[in-house]
């Protein structure tokens, strides 16, 4: 793992990748990356005209690459059944969970989800239940989900997942955070007891600039918290090149282990890819548990083939 780069990626050639959120930042750069190894890739992203011009910007940095686009709203659970109805191949080897919004206020989705632990975390796993068949269809299969080192503010509120009772945006990303991890844990967990071959890891950027940052201040108006972003960005974060390493290597190395969590080598806030740590709840099989019942409950999407 150390000195970790994309040249380091095996060739992808035969495979099919789904990338979520693939029209800009961590995503963009993580399909980029596969197409130009070899992969079939797939932009899974709500705007189709923000994904058909990212997939003409990659046409251009990726002579011949293999993209396509697909319509995907996490935030609305018939979307996420539309996409998975429609999905045109045969098998799938990698569906990368990378899309994500950020410190929002407060919303909901269409379904009437809190926002962010509507698209960041049941959008996911209802997006991951229905490609299930596919994904153990495949030999060597990967589910890579996108985390944050901000889960370690706050853990999963099982009592209160609406955030209706105290809504601190901050704290609804952390908790959104630790609820990917919590999936990525359990998901691994059923996956192994059923002896199946598909590899559920994690990963996070570390702090990369993305347009992820100033969502939440165009939203409002807030100028100033906006242009703070952008300095923050500039100044301290890694670019999202950089960032997307560690989403990369759980994608694609070699030997990459059950619930794993691949995160920047310093500090968990830049460098190549290394074993990052992660909060003790986020490895709690009684959470686990509890969150995975609650989101079936919540998206009406049951993990039939993987039932503990």
């Amino acid at each position: 793992m150390p000195g970790w780069t994309r040249e380091d990626i095996p060739d992808q050639s035969g495979r099919v990748a789904v990338v979520t959120g693939a029209n800009s930042g961590l995503g963009y750069v993580t399909a980029r990356e596969l197409a130009r190894r070899g992969a079939r890739v797939v932009l899974a992203c709500r705007s189709e005209v923000r994904g058909n011009a990212a997939a003409g910007e990659l046409a251009g940095e990726v002579p011949g690459a293999d993209v396509a686009v697909g319509r995907l709203d996490l935030g609305d659970l018939g979307s996420v059944r539309e996409f998975a109805e429609r999905f045109p191949h045969g098998r799938l080897d990698l569906l990368v969970n990378n899309a994500g919004v950020m410190a929002l206020p407060y919303g909901t989705t269409a379904d009437g989800f809190e926002t962010q632990f509507g698209v960041n975390h049941l959008g996911h796993f209802a997006l991951t239940g229905r490609l299930l068949p596919l994904l153990l269809a495949t030999p060597g299969a990967r589910v890579v989900t996108v985390s944050s080192e901000m889960h370690a503010l706050a853990n999963v509120d099982l009592d209160d997942l609406s955030g209706e009772r105290r809504y601190r945006r901050w704290i609804a990303y952390a908790r959104s955070k630790s609820a990917n991890l919590l999936f990525t844990h359990e998901l691994a967990r059923r996956l192994t007891a059923h002896g199946a071959d598909v590899v559920a890891a994690a990963a996070h950027p570390g702090y990369a600039a993305t347009n992820l940052q100033g969502t939440a201040p165009r939203m409002e108006g807030r100028r100033l918290v906006g242009r703070a972003m952008e300095i923050g960005n500039r100044v301290f974060a890694q670019p999202a090149r950089t960032g997307a390493l560690p989403v990369l290597y759980a994608a694609t190395a070699p030997g990459v282990r059950p619930d794993s969590f691949t995160g920047p080598s310093f500090l968990m806030w830049r460098g190549g890819p290394a074993p990052s740590w992660r909060a003790p709840w986020t490895l709690n099989d009684a959470m686990g548990e509890r969150l995975w019942a609650a989101s079936e409950r919540l998206t009406g999407v049951t993990y039939d083939r993987l039932k503990a």
